[in-house]
């Protein structure tokens, strides 16, 4: 009886560790085309109580933006944005200021 809880639990965390190295190497869309596809399952198994709530959830998730996208573009067709102002000057500290720990 151990042995089969002990091959659940590796098969479990190993499968985990699989779907984690594919939503966060794979492709950018993996992860809101398997949103997408788990709402419409859940969508679909609704008589559960509470699946309902969840499918919509998993529907917002799967509609937002993508992460590592740019942000919202207000002013697309100026050319510039708000964002690309020139950066401040460097500072630059002499060396005889930096202490040694």
């Amino acid at each position: 009886m151990h042995s089969l809880l002990d091959e659940f639990l590796v098969g479990g965390a190993l499968l985990a560790s699989i779907v984690y190295a594919l939503l966060a190497l794979g492709p950018r869309t993996l992860k809101r085309t398997l949103l997408v596809r788990t709402a419409a399952w859940v969508r679909s198994a609704a008589a559960i109580p509470g699946l309902r709530a969840l499918a919509r959830r998993l529907e917002a998730a799967a509609a937002g933006k993508p992460p590592g996208t740019r942000g919202g573009c207000e002013d697309c067709g100026s050319g510039q944005s708000k964002g690309s102002e020139a950066p401040a000057a460097e500072i630059s500290v002499p060396m005889s200021k930096i202490g040694k720990r």
